[in-house]
């Protein structure tokens, strides 16, 4: 790694032949947001998570990483953040803020709002772990990749070693994630990337249908070259296809060509339905797409994690149809969203069932192709009986219409019941009339709809709020406040929140509430800075700031909870008027004892609640004296000297607490650095001990030491670590100072690098007790 450059802060078969067109197509039909405005919302949103606004509430030791930032429309931006604890990733606790290009922040929603406490020292080694992954799957063919992290799942936080093996369970592909307890060696959970699609393959048209190809020194190939990654090859070979003359397929299921020209033309218009009808840049969201192969021998189409493989049906035609294409690319879709693809029963599925809808209607064919439906698998006979699902009536296949407490352990297939029904409804209703299907509610209520491209964008708002482990009622939520961002009169809200009453999915506690007229009143909160260390006997200072979001100003009453008995913490002015701030003062007694405390204020007004956090340090955050000064680097580099930029808050990395950290080495050549603090004064009683936080990580391998951090006092080593060993989490390390006593001494953290290859040290919380 050459790094170093941290700052603070952050087709169809068709009846002829296809004719090509190589023109290329404009990347967005909506205009540019103006200069800066994603650095607006961006900037809100950070300081949403920062301050832990609402249901983005952290422990001490937990951080976000800011991970992708989505355009949307109106102005609004998707930024989705990965939690860390103690430098582990979480997975089961990332979050999103929805912003708009004013720098207000509109909606968070988070995975978890359970506090993190979890073991961060493994007792199960990743060997063991595993050869229990691998037993997961009937045939391994390699095994991808391990970590350390901390799973979250139903509020409990569990250290866990991550390992992805690839092969196939008794009856499809897989690449699964499975997670061992990284203290008792059993699986805690499982979540497997390839998502099986039952698809149909259905002829396009009418001819001569119109796809983009590359050409090459008068070589064509089905290479798109205006969606980048675009491209059809034959699954036996890999090859992508490729021949003299632009003209694709012969109107023959059967044939694979046919087969890569089917998909091509459904995957470009889903492309294009994406940009046009939800805003959205590519399938992935970030201006790419993926490859696609055309042979797999199984009676099935799969997405597996980064591409799509299209089988046959029982006739053996290759099922690159309309909507079983925009079923596959959904579940692209669906993984590169905020949150990912690991969810409750059926709502993955019914995401591609969905992106499929919204592509037949975009594409908009005439019969006798594949015309605008809301059936799946209508126009292939994958096993000889007809559609696989009907949105309208998922009942129609036996599968539930209704959400009810059996949905997360229903096949998840039929688990997609509710949600295509909930789609339906809110795009067209219980009895839309021109030959649509009605569809009976689940509450006997009648609802009319507010169109499928309207109801496209609610549900893509709600995948841009969309968390790890996703469930029905989480949807609920996400798509209301969707709903609420679209349109400020609550009309669409409304018919929201009706279609998921008319399924029985219940109202959520996070539910947001929409009254019509003018824009509702509401604002929210963050501090800056946002966390701090005050010394027993002083006081400290931070300011809490309001935005107004949305209507006017009003009286907010504020109420700090959290501090310890001897620490006061006082606001002034309040109660204040949304969108001016008041002064935070936390004093601590003469006789506070160290720790680190989370203080959550509470801002209640008419119209809306919300609360922020700050997280106050007293002393050095743990028991013991002071005599090392600012070791949490919470002050930045005051009282520390240091050869290179270490000390830093970039988000590249999560501080052990707080925000500050230092960094040190990295940079996979011959290297040195030292960071030293003078004039420490070592205790005179007991047996003292220097402490520090610090994280290894290496990509060096075997138990050749070649990169070192040494501890010393006045030049001399009492401790080094090293590359072996490095366990990618944050260790607190000890070295004895007893030899020391009552000295004053110089402190210093010595890295060396060698000239190949990067490990990196980050050090934080040093503290002489």
């Amino acid at each position: 790694m050459n790094r170093k450059t941290v700052t603070a802060g952050t087709v169809l078969a068709v009846l002829a032949g296809l004719a090509v067109s190589t023109t290329a197509q404009s990347a967005s039909a909506d205009p540019s947001p103006p200069p800066g405005s994603q650095a607006l919302a961006v900037a809100a949103a950070d300081q949403a998570v920062s301050s832990g606004l609402d249901t983005l509430a952290k422990g001490p030791d937990e951080q976000y990483q800011r991970q992708t930032v989505t355009p949307w429309v109106n102005g609004l931006y998707s930024v989705a953040y990965e939690r860390t604890y103690r430098g582990l990733p979480v997975v089961g606790g990332d979050a999103v803020v929805l912003a708009d290009n004013q720098g207000r922040v509109r909606a968070t929603q988070s995975a978890t709002g359970a506090r993190i406490a979890a073991k961060t020292t493994a007792t199960i080694d990743a060997s063991a772990a595993e050869a229990t992954s691998k037993a997961r799957l009937a045939a391994v063919d390699k095994v991808e990749s391990h970590r350390l992290v901390v799973r979250v799942k139903d509020g409990v936080g569990n250290l866990a070693w991550e390992t992805v093996v690839v092969g196939r369970t008794a009856t499809a592909p897989s690449r699964l994630h499975v997670f061992v307890d990284a203290s008792t060696g059993t699986v805690l959970d499982q979540i497997d990337d390839v998502k099986a699609g039952s698809a149909n393959s259905q002829w396009n048209g009418p001819s001569p249908l119109t796809i983009d190809t590359t050409n090459s020194g008068g070589t064509y190939s089905l290479r798109d070259p205006n969606r980048p990654g675009l491209t059809c090859a034959d699954y036996s070979t890999g090859t992508v296809f490729s021949k003299s003359t632009d003209s694709w397929g012969n109107g023959q299921a059967s044939s694979k060509e046919t087969g890569c020209a089917d998909v091509f033309w459904a995957a470009q218009k889903e492309w294009n339905m994406l940009r046009d009808w939800l805003g959205r840049n590519g399938h992935n969201g970030t201006g790419g797409s993926w490859p696609v192969k055309v042979g797999l021998n199984d009676v099935n189409a799969y997405w597996d994690g980064s591409s799509v493989s299209i089988g046959h049906n029982q006739a053996n035609q290759w099922i690159g149809s309309m909507d079983v294409v925009g079923h596959e690319f959904g579940h692209g879709i669906d993984q590169f969203t905020p949150g990912g693809a690991g969810t409750e029963p059926g709502l993955g599925e019914a995401t591609g069932d969905i992106m499929g809808a919204l592509t037949e209607a975009y594409t908009n064919e005439p019969s006798p192709y594949d015309v605008p439906d809301y059936t799946v698998g209508e126009a292939v006979n994958l096993v000889g009986q007809g559609p696989i699902r009907y949105m309208y009536k998922p009942s129609t296949n036996g599968d539930p219409d209704c959400y009810s407490s059996s949905i997360p352990n229903t096949e998840e297939h039929a688990a997609a019941g509710p949600l295509n029904h909930w789609f339906y409804l809110l795009a067209e209703g219980t009895s839309p009339g021109g030959g649509k299907p009605d569809s009976p509610t689940c509450n006997q209520t009648t609802m009319t709809g507010v169109g499928i491209q309207q109801a496209g964008k609610v549900f893509y708002g709600g995948m841009l709020l969309k968390t790890s482990g996703m469930t029905y009622k989480k949807y609920r939520t996400a798509t209301l406040n969707s709903a609420k961002t679209l349109d400020p009169t609550c009309a669409l809200f409304t018919k929201t929140k009706a279609a998921w009453d008319a399924i029985s999915v219940p109202a959520q506690t996070g539910d947001p509430t929409c009254t019509g007229g003018p824009a509702q009143n509401d604002f929210s909160m963050s501090f800056t800075p946002n966390s701090g260390t005050v010394q027993p006997g002083s006081q400290i200072t931070a300011t809490l700031g309001t935005t107004i979001t949305s209507g006017n100003a009003q009286s907010v009453s504020l109420v700090a909870t959290g501090q310890p008995g001897d620490v006061t913490v006082g606001l002034s002015p309040n109660p204040i008027q949304s969108g001016t701030s008041s002064t935070l003062t936390a004093t601590a007694a003469a006789g506070a004892a160290n720790g680190t405390y989370v203080i959550t204020v509470t801002g209640t007004g008419p119209n809306a609640t919300h609360t922020a956090q700050y997280t106050l340090t007293v002393g050095t955050g743990g028991p013991g004296g002071d005599a090392i000064k600012n070791g949490g680097f919470e002050d930045g580099t005051a009282n520390w000297t240091q050869s290179a930029n270490d000390i830093t808050n970039s988000s590249q990395n999560a501080a052990h607490g707080g925000t500050w950290y230092a960094w040190m080495m990295g940079y996979g050549s011959t290297a040195t650095e030292t960071l030293s603090q003078s004039g420490v004064t070592i205790p005179n009683t007991g047996s003292p001990k220097l402490s520090a936080w610090i994280k290894t990580t290496t990509s060096e391998r075997g138990n050749t030491v070649y990169d070192t951090l040494k501890v010393q006092i006045n030049g001399t080593t009492l401790a080094t670590y090293s590359n072996v060993g490095a366990t990618g989490a944050y260790v607190q390390r000890t070295v004895d100072l007893s030899a020391y006593k009552g000295q004053t001494v110089t402190v210093q953290f010595a890295g060396a690098e060698d000239s190949s290859l990067t490990t990196t040290f980050l050090v934080d919380d040093v503290a002489i007790s």
